[in-house]
């Protein structure tokens, strides 16, 4: 079932064009990744699924019904522009926020209080966040997109600013909060983190949708046909990439000279390189 569906969806700028008729569902429960590059449309469209702008034409839909803002208050939104009041106290900046999503003041600092244990900042609760480093102010910004506990998180960009040990961090929570049931939209450049977390993809470029479906049936779709043959020769290990229409002949043919066979697997080509690939052809 699609927790999200867009129809048709059209937002123009003036003269701009932002979203060119975009129809993609986001299937409950998955991570979904939301790609393309810098000025593609994709934070025209989150800004539409979470009601800060109107779409021109076409509609967005919540569970099967047109999206209300009773509807909004389910989404957590992490964008890429965080936004913080510096003078304020932490844990101050924590509460606030996490009442205006509903919760009640001790239901609210019960959980922030358990996540800023997990994030190991439970020592800045009385600081300014001012004093946050960046990537402290960027767990204060995930923690109070995630605490109210939303059916849908749409996070841009996630990973920016972190080091490896904290981007790690990140990557181990949206992979638990999917198994608690929620479904993540996750807007990134980061293709390795696509390919690690994302069941599904929708690619958008220049206003328009050039591909949606699950990632690893995607992959499988732009590979080349080959595969990677892997064999001892003497006491050096080496791999050859060939047609698999060759694949049994240069078997044969290895064998034949008494090299040992170690493997032999399909060449499944990288998200990166399937995006680069498919914004290269839209803009030639």
């Amino acid at each position: 079932m699609a927790i999200i569906e867009c129809k048709e969806v059209c937002k123009s700028f003036g003269e701009k064009v932002a979203l060119d008729h975009v129809s993609l569902e986001i299937p409950e429960g998955r991570i979904f990744g939301l790609l393309g590059p810098n000025g593609a449309g994709k934070t025209t469209l989150i800004r539409i699924i979470n009601r800060i702008t109107i779409p021109n034409s076409g509609e967005v839909l919540f569970n099967g019904r047109p999206i209300t803002q009773r509807d909004v208050e389910r989404i957590g939104y992490m964008p890429e522009e965080r936004g913080l009041y510096r003078k304020m106290k932490v844990g101050d900046q924590a509460m606030y926020l996490a009442r205006l999503k509903g919760m009640s003041a001790v239901d609210a600092r019960s959980a922030l209080k358990d996540w800023f244990v997990r994030f190991g900042i439970q020592d800045w609760w009385d600081k300014k966040v001012e004093e946050l480093s960046k990537g402290m102010a960027q767990k204060l910004q995930f923690i109070t997109t995630v605490v109210h506990k939303p059916s849908l998180m749409i996070l841009d960009e996630p990973f920016s600013g972190f080091d490896p040990v904290n981007a790690e961090l990140i990557r181990q929570e949206i992979l638990r909060l999917k198994e608690e049931g929620a479904t993540v939209i996750l807007s990134t450049h980061n293709m390795e983190s696509v390919e690690e977390l994302c069941d599904n993809i929708a690619l958008i470029n220049k206003s328009r949708l050039v591909i949606t479906g699950g990632t690893d049936e995607i992959r499988h779709r732009y590979g080349q046909d080959n595969v990677e043959i892997e064999f001892t020769e003497g006491v050096e290990r080496r791999t050859e990439v060939v047609a698999r229409q060759d694949v049994n002949t240069r078997l044969q043919e290895l064998i034949a000279s008494g090299v040992r066979l170690n493997s032999f697997k399909e060449v499944i080509p990288r998200m990166n390189d399937i995006f680069i690939k498919l914004v290269t052809q839209e803009e030639a």
